[in-house]
């Protein structure tokens, strides 16, 4: 992509800004119309349709009893699944079963969709919920013709509470308030982060005036038929928070973080400061012991010294020169050794060498190289659809992350990548802080004309590995901020990470979350 190109991207995101991401949107997404068409001799006589969610890229639940005819008349019921996004619908075979549980899951070929992800947490009565789906009163007031039940669509969003969890038959169900009609079985009761909280199954009748309430198959229930079946699917046990919440969260943690490495600095210079002050008594009193050992010893050789300069009086005045010059000479070297002594006595104030002044502090690297482990905060993140495995991470000279992808710094100081991949529905925005504490991964789940931007602008770069070259880095930056130009004011989803240094090659391990 051309110099030109990115500025237009830039200006486009000027004139249209980013908006904030949606999790509901994100996960109607992951929603789909589960079809089935009967037919004898080569001509349709009947058609049935629900609703579905993508617990992976190509597997989506549904309700047992929307797919049951296929399941009873293969050769005759055929089964389709439309997509909310795209142009075309696709063939899909019937994988499992279970009528007990009204649970079913089908496999479609030829496209991928976004997986949405199982909240395994608690769910509180009166907790906000909203059901997606394909209902049939809205699709009688809007389709035109048959081909529109294969067109695909936006589902149609409900919201409601829950009211608590109850067992039908033995299945334990969530008894909730989103308005749902035929048609939405099988579509996701989802929680304000977008996660599925149950699949909807059924409505009470509203006779007499009676307040309609409907029924979600409980995660409990829908994770014991996903395992029967073999089926790995995503799951999330935090709880749902707001991305303001989550950013209040953050903020705290690093206040806490903050005091407690104040504190302990604090803790660190007081004991530095005790011991430098008790290493300077220690000094102190040795030089004064010293000097008043110096004193005494030239007080000692001063007496000497006179008694000596007193015989040699003696010996000149008994006539003994002999005598009187040794006992002199002494006197007179004695006494001038105890001037020497006295004069170059130890001063009583002693400095530690060294120690006086601070240590020159070495100037940071611009990103710290090495091995490191990084292990989610979750009080610090905001986690709705990814897994949170620890994550190994290899630094290498100039922003190479993982021999292999190359980071750039930004206005903030910190070292980024923007990931957009060709395979799903996903923006990550990687962020590594210089020192090589904190890892961050803001993940932006995006509408299929988002993306399409998003790739568009990543076709464009030139560079696909670690370089040294730093023209080719400063443009591969432009490229990346032109990228950011397209995505919303903020994530769908927050992961920071605490870094440590870890073992020599750690960082080779794949990890599911690694840059």
């Amino acid at each position: 992509m051309n110099r030109l190109a990115l500025l237009l991207a830039a200006l486009f995101a000027i004139i249209l800004p980013a908006h904030a991401a949606d999790d509901i949107a994100a996960a109607s997404r992951s929603v789909v119309r589960v079809v089935t068409v009967a037919m004898v001799d080569g001509e349709v006589v009947g058609f049935g349709h629900g609703s579905g969610i993508a617990i992976s890229p190509t597997r989506i639940v549904t309700n047992a009893h929307v797919v049951e005819s296929a399941a009873r008349y293969p050769d005759n019921v055929a089964l389709g699944v439309v997509p909310s996004e795209g142009q075309k619908s696709y063939a899909a075979k019937l994988i499992a079963i279970d009528t007990a549980r009204d649970l079913a899951l089908i496999e479609i070929t030829g496209t991928r969709l976004p997986a949405a992800a199982i909240y395994s947490g608690p769910i509180d009565s009166g907790a906000d919920v909203v059901a997606l789906g394909y209902p049939g009163n809205v699709d009688l007031a809007t389709a035109r013709s048959a081909s529109d039940y294969i067109t695909p669509r936006t589902p149609t969003r409900s919201e409601g509470n829950l009211s608590n969890t109850q067992s039908v038959d033995g299945v334990a169900m969530l008894v909730h308030t989103a308005k749902i009609s035929r048609g939405n079985s099988g579509g996701p009761l989802v929680d304000q982060c977008g996660r599925i909280v149950g699949i909807n199954s059924a409505i009470t009748r509203a006779d007499d005036g009676d307040s309609p309430f409907a029924f979600a198959i409980s995660t409990r229930e829908l994770a014991r038929f996903l395992t029967d079946a073999d089926q790995q699917y995503g799951s999330i046990g935090t709880p749902c928070l707001s991305m303001a919440e989550a950013d209040a969260r953050d903020r705290a943690a690093m206040d806490a973080d903050a005091r407690k490495a104040a504190a302990a600095n604090a803790a660190k210079d007081e004991a530095a400061r005790l011991d430098q002050e008790l290493k300077q008594a220690r000094a102190e009193e040795e030089a004064l012991a010293a000097r008043e050992n110096r004193i005494a010893l030239a007080g000692v050789l001063f007496v000497i010294g006179a008694l000596s300069a007193g015989a040699a009086l003696m010996f000149h005045g008994q006539k003994n020169v002999r005598n009187a010059k040794i006992a002199g000479g002494v006197g007179g070297a004695l006494i001038l050794a105890a001037a020497v002594l006295f004069v170059t006595r130890p001063d009583a104030h002693a400095e530690i060498e060294g120690e006086s002044a601070p240590a020159a502090v070495e100037a940071a690297p611009k990103l710290a190289e090495g091995d490191l482990l990084c292990t989610i905060r979750p009080d610090r993140s905001r986690i709705t659809v990814s897994e949170t495995n620890d994550v190994p991470i290899k630094i290498g000279t100039g922003g190479c992350v993982n021999d292999k992808t190359q980071y750039t710094q930004g206005s903030d100081g910190h070292w980024q990548r923007i990931l957009v991949p060709n395979d799903e529905p996903t923006v990550t925005v990687a962020s590594l802080d210089p020192s090589g504490r904190e890892y961050r991964v803001d993940r932006y789940l995006l509408d299929a004309e988002t993306m399409t931007k998003a790739r568009e602008i990543r076709a464009g770069a030139t560079l696909k590995s670690c370089t040294a070259d730093q023209g080719q880095v400063t443009a591969f930056a432009t490229q990346q901020d032109a990228v950011r130009a397209v995505l919303p004011a903020s994530p769908n989803e927050r992961l920071v990470y605490q870094c440590q240094k870890a073992a020599a090659g750690a960082a080779a391990v794949k990890a599911a979350a690694a840059p």
